[in-house]
Formats: structure tokens, C-alpha cells, sequence
């Protein structure tokens, strides 16, 4: 079986971690190993060490994290455990966009004539604006939660259950006349629809996507975790249209029973993720207050450079600027509930009753079937071929996809000025639904991606803080873009009045939209352009290298035999006592190793002296026996086997550290004899 290494302490002992010095060696060689990363069957199982398994049938797969805790994971999660999660996503979403997309209608006393809020669509639309902006800010507050004090679990069910189920229900209850009070209760509303709905749904969005993603082993199964996140996708645009279509049209009949749906429906939804408590993988949190700052502007011991660390600069600074890559995109996307409803609404109603509005289900539909396709198909056929599209491709296609549902849309807009122009009769519709469909093609490749990349690359101490983060690139930033788009471009939606009344067919002929919708065609070619250069594919990749080499230090490794250990007096350890001190048997002696690394960056040949860094120090060069094998680590580190155990560092900050230590080597030998015999036994 192929081993790796395992480290010591000189003493004996675990080394303390507030330790300034701390030297580890390494007392076998490792052979290359090489894992899979799609384990799912018990056939894979066999051509796993012994080291990656539990001997649990149920739970056959073994992780041990940076602080020594030991994990299970399940052959299929998907069908195991993640099912109950993608079920609350989509029942949540149900519940989210069938209150969403009737708000301003409610508001506005569309449903109930005689029992609503008296609101103006100016004060409508502002209180729609202001819970929208709530919700996708709060994520940032549950993955604070989820991260650094109550773990995902908790955070989704508190959320759901303390905010988000009292939310809906409080907005349900201002529909009942007299209920409330005697008047509409306007206080109710404000809490309901302002306070504890959107704060539910934010701190539960960010943390539900993660929380799925963390039931796979990050290792063994971690390249399925990209086909997860595409389900997860597929998940969000079921529910956005069920709940899109099923509440809007009761709530034409009876408001009190549209709104008391997402209520039972989330209920439902909570229920069932609580059913599947025995089967989560809970990793406990593990967050950190510097998540913005990245390691290289931390502080540092001193003596850092006797326990390397893995080279990676993480931080939450780097998933947002990864993140920002698909802004050109979602601003494409934002155009869906916005110019696409002006545009649509001078057009012809499809069938005489699907309007504008209703053409939004179109994306979630195309979604759903480019999904599966990409998804179940396309992805797993690449993975075949040895192909795997990188984040930054994928990010292109789907602003490219973009650009060409814009470039529909001028279409359209060319086909509604020259109709009117010759016959002054409507165009159908039905034409915008390629728009559509083209953006729920692109959503696909770029925000599941997007999602994707927000886990992955993201430090292991702040993954819900990274969706968040994510989050508030693909709903908040793009809006906030759109905004300022419009100010700029006011003069633009015009018509020959001076007015922005676009409402009659006549007064949006005589606007210029169209060269609106040419400015979101070069926002999005743009986004084509940036992420094809390969400077930036170049630099997603190796955050995403690295963030995997990370993942892959904490390994357990197995136990090999080694030479008793003998002290400075020359007494030698009982095997015994050996064993029952080995570092991998006890996560708390080995904290450190598992922190920095599989590759120790000193090493030793014969005692626990100075030894091939003594050397080193004498001679200013390498001994020059010629390696006869290297080996590969995560980090970037060549270990030699056979001849020098001298390492390679192949990055200039593993380099730093390896040059720092030689001179704290030779400043602790200046002014003495290097000849002298008795020197072999300084330690550092």
C-alpha cells in the first residue's frame, strides 16, 4: 500500500502551537498517490487506502479537517442526504417568488378593492425595492452565523423557522379584514414584509447552497460537486415557477388562500430538512474575524518559517473578485423583470392571456431543460474526454449567451418600429421568448458556476461567507449597475412628450430604447472579452488549484514503522510508548502538520540533529547526490526519494521561508567553529 509521510517532534511530543520554534522531520518517504475524485460505488472503494475509509458501511468514506476532526461521507449523497436540502431550495423559492411577484400588485389594492395598503405604485415599488435589498444583503448576516458561531445546520433551520415561516405568515394575516384590527394593520405589513420575511429568506439563502455542497467527501468526491450545484440551479428555477405561476393565479380569486400557501409550503419544507438530521454531515464552524484580510498581510511568528504554510493567499477579497466576472452577465439577466416588461407590455398578448409578465416562466423552463442537458449530459460526456471547461470559459458562454438574448431583444425592437411604421398593429409577444430562453441558457454555465466557484475557492472557514458574497454579485451589484444605467440613460425611454409613459404602442415608437439595449449588448460582449483572456483564466485556475491542494493536506496518512527515537541523554523510546505518541493517532499532537501541510519544509537524515540543513549551513549548497524520483505535493513542494531529501521549492514564498530559515541557521552558528564535531548537535 502507498504510504506518506508522517512527521514528528524532535521531543517525543505534540509540539505546542504559540511554540515560536518548531522543527518537524520527516521520518519516511512517501510513494505517489494518487485518489479519485468521483467515489461513488463500491467498486472504487477497493483501489481506496485504508487511510480514506471508515470500515461503516453506511458511511464508508473518512475526512479528517485542519483540527484534527474526523468526518463520514455517504457513497451518494445526492440521493442520501442532499435530496432533503434540494427539496427545502425549492419549496423555499416557491415560497420567496410567490410572494415576490404579487407584492406590488397586493400593495397597490390589484387583489382586494376594499381591504389593502392604499398604496400609490411609486410607494409600492419602493417598499417592493427596500425588502429586496434587505434579503440580498442578509446573507452576509447568516453566513456570519453559519461560519463562525452555529455551523449551516442551525442557521437554516433558526432562520426559516425564528424569521422566515413568522415573516410569511404575518403578511398572510394582513389579509384577513378585521384580523389585525379594525383598520389594515400598516405596522404588520412593515414587519412582515420589511423585517422578518426578507431577513429569513437572506440568512438562509447563502447557507443552504453550502451546506448541500459540504455533504460530499472535498476530496473523493469533490468533481461531484459540480453537477450538484447544477441540480441545485435546476432546484431554484422549479420552485421560482411553480410559485410564480400557482400564487399569482389564486391570488386573482382569493388573496387570503394565495397568501397562505408559501406559509404551508415552507412549513413543509422545514419539516422535511429536519427529517433528515441523521443523515448531514455537520462540520462544526470555523470562522475567523481577518476573512477579508489575505494571509500575507496577517501577522506572523517570527520563527513562521520553521512550520510553513501552504503558500495560498485565500481570502473573501479573492472570491469577490472572482465573483465580479459575471456581473456582465447577470446584468443581461436583470433586464428580465425590468426593459424586457416594457417592451412586452406594447406588445400582443400570446393566446390573448399570456402577457409579459407571464414570459418571465420562459427562462425558468429553459433552465430546467438546459439543466438536465448540460448537467446530466454535457458535463459528464466532457469528463469522458479528460475535458473540463474552466470557471472562466464557462463564465464566458453564459455572457455570451447573454449578449445574444440582448441582440434578440434589438431584434425585437427593430421588428415593433418597422410593424408600426407600415400597419401601426402590435408584434406578438411570443417573439421575446428566445430572449429568455437564451438567458436561462446562460445561467447555467455562469451563476451555477458562479456558485460553484464560490464554494471551492473559498477558504474552509468562511464557505457561507463566500455565498454571500457570490449572492451579492448576482442580485445586488448587476441591480445597482442597472440603476445607474437608467439615470444615465433617462433621455433614452422618452417619448416624443418628454415623458417616460411607454405604456401605448405609439409612445414607445417613438422612444429610443433600442440603443439601450445596444449598450447592455457591449456591457455583455465585455464580459465575453474579459473572461476569455487568459491571464484572468490563468489566475481563476490557480485559485482553484491551490484551494484544492489545501483541501487535500489534511489527509490522515497511515502509520509506518520507523527507528526508535533517542533522546539527547540516549535513552531510546519503548515501541510502545512510540506508538501511543505517533502524531496521526492523536489530532491534537499534530495540529500543526495538518494545518501546513503534508511536506515539512527542514528535514533530517540520521538524528535529531541539524543534519542535511547543517550541511546546508557548512557548505552554502546541496549535497550533490542526484534524486533518483520526485514526488508532487499540493503546495508546490518537490520531495525527493532516494539520494537527498533536500526539497525543491518551486514558488517564491515557499522559498522565502526555506531562505529564512538557512539565515536563521547561520546567524545561530556565526563566530563559531564549523569544524567542531560538537556543533552537529545544534538545534534551532
Amino acid at each position: 500500500m502507498s504510504t506518506s509521510p508522517r512527521i514528528v517532534h524532535p521531543s517525543g511530543d505534540a509540539p505546542s502551537t504559540g511554540s515560536d520554534k518548531t522543527m518537524y522531520y520527516s521520518t519516511s518517504m512517501p510513494l505517489e498517490v494518487e485518489l479519485p475524485a468521483n467515489v461513488s460505488t463500491e467498486e472504487q472503494l477497493e483501489s481506496l487506502p485504508d487511510e480514506c475509509l471508515t470500515g461503516d458501511p453506511v458511511h464508508p468514506l473518512l475526512f479528517t479537517d485542519s483540527r484534527g476532526d474526523n468526518y463520514k461521507y455517504h457513497l451518494n449523497p445526492m440521493t442520501y442526504s442532499v435530496i432533503y436540502i434540494l427539496i427545502v431550495e425549492l419549496l423555499e423559492r416557491f415560497a420567496f417568488y410567490g410572494i415576490n411577484y404579487t407584492q406590488a400588485a397586493y400593495l397597490t389594492g390589484a387583489y382586494n378593492r376594499n381591504w389593502n395598503a392604499n398604496m400609490e405604485a411609486v410607494q409600492a415599488s419602493s417598499y417592493v425595492s427596500v425588502s429586496t435589498a434587505i434579503a440580498y444583503t442578509m446573507p452576509f448576516v447568516g453566513a456570519l452565523l453559519a461560519d463562525c458561531f452555529l455551523g449551516e445546520y442551525y442557521t437554516i433551520a433558526g432562520g426559516a423557522m425564528l424569521f422566515y415561516i413568522p415573516g410569511l405568515t404575518l403578511i398572510a394575516l394582513t389579509t384577513i379584514p378585521g384580523c389585525l384590527g379594525p383598520t389594515f394593520n400598516q405596522s404588520a405589513l412593515r414587519w412582515g414584509l420589511l423585517a422578518l420575511w426578507p431577513i429569513g429568506t437572506g440568512s438562509v439563502k447563502s447557507v443552504v447552497n453550502v451546506f448541500g455542497a459540504k455533504q460530499f467527501h472535498p476530496i473523493l468526491q469533490s468533481s461531484l460537486i459540480e453537477s450538484y450545484y447544477v441540480n441545485f440551479y435546476m432546484c431554484i428555477n422549479i420552485g421560482a415557477l411553480a410559485g410564480g405561476v400557482i400564487v399569482p393565479q389564486v391570488a386573482q380569486y382569493d388573496i387570503t388562500t394565495a397568501y397562505f400557501i408559501p406559509v404551508l409550503v415552507l412549513t413543509l419544507g422545514v419539516f422535511l430538512f429536519l427529517l433528515g438530521t441523521p443523515k448531514y454531515v455537520r462540520t462544526r464552524p470555523q470562522g475567523q474575524f481577518q476573512l477579508w484580510t489575505p494571509k500575507a498581510e496577517r501577522k506572523k511568528s517570527p520563527y513562521e518559517f520553521l512550520t510553513p504554510s501552504p503558500s495560498t493567499d485565500f481570502s473573501l477579497m479573492t472570491v469577490l473578485k472572482i465573483s465580479l466576472l459575471v456581473i456582465p452577465f447577470n446584468i443581461a439577466y436583470s433586464q428580465m423583470a425590468t426593459t424586457f416588461i416594457v417592451q412586452g407590455i406594447v406588445m400582443e398578448k400570446l393566446f390573448g392571456c399570456i402577457d409579459a409578465a407571464t414570459m418571465n416562466n420562459a427562462d425558468s423552463v429553459a433552465v430546467l431543460v438546459f439543466g438536465y442537458l448540460i448537467g446530466n449530459m454535457l458535463y459528464p460526456t466532457l469528463a469522458k474526454c479528460n475535458i473540463k471547461l474552466a470557471t472562466t470559459h464557462k463564465f464566458a458562454i453564459g455572457s455570451a449567451l447573454g449578449a445574444l438574448a440582448i441582440a434578440w431583444a434589438l431584434l425585437v425592437e427593430y421588428k415593433i418600429h418597422s410593424r408600426f411604421a407600415e400597419s401601426g398593429e402590435k408584434v406578438n409577444v411570443a417573439w421575446q421568448a428566445m430572449s429568455y430562453v437564451l438567458i436561462g441558457a446562460g445561467e447555467i454555465f455562469a451563476v451555477s458556476a458562479a456558485y460553484e466557484v464560490a464554494f471551492t475557492a473559498s477558504p474552509p472557514e468562511a464557505k457561507a461567507l463566500a455565498s454571500a458574497t457570490n449572492l451579492f454579485c448576482i442580485g445586488g451589484l448587476p441591480n445597482i449597475a442597472c440603476i445607474i444605467l437608467y439615470q444615465i440613460c433617462a433621455a433614452w425611454f422618452h417619448n416624443a412628450s418628454g415623458t417616460s409613459s411607454l405604456s401605448h404602442l405609439h409612445e414607445y415608437a417613438e422612444s429610443k430604447v433600442y440603443k439601450y439595449f445596444f449598450l447592455l449588448f457591449l456591457v455583455s460582449c465585455f464580459g465575453v472579452f474579459v473572461n476569455l483572456l487568459p491571464s484572468v483564466r490563468d489566475w481563476v485556475a490557480t485559485i482553484e488549484e491551490e484551494a484544492a491542494a489545501a483541501m487535500k493536506t489534511p489527509m490522515p496518512t497511515p502509520m509506518t514503522p520507523r527507528r526508535p527515537i533517542r533522546n539527547k541523554g540516549g535513552a531510546v523510546d519503548s515501541e510502545e510508548d512510540d506508538e501511543e505518541k505517533t502524531a496521526l493517532l492523536k489530532a491534537k499532537k499534530h495540529e500543526n502538520y495538518l494545518k501546513y501541510g503534508s511536506g515539512p519544509q527542514l528535514y533530517k537524515q540520521g538524528s535529531f540533529r541539524a543534519g542535511i540543513l547543517w550541511e546546508m549551513a557548512k557548505n552554502k549548497q546541496p549535497p550533490k547526490t542526484k534524486p533518483s524520483k520526485y514526488i508532487q505535493y499540493p503546495q508546490g513542494l518537490t520531495m525527493y526519494k532516494g539520494g537527498s531529501s533536500v526539497p525543491v521549492v518551486r514558488n517564491p514564498s515557499q522559498e522565502a521561508q526555506t531562505t529564512r530559515g538557512m539565515e536563521a541557521l547561520e546567524k545561530a552558528l556565526e563566530g563559531k567553529n564549523l569544524d567542531d564535531p560538537d556543533l552537529s548537535n545544534t538545534t534551532l
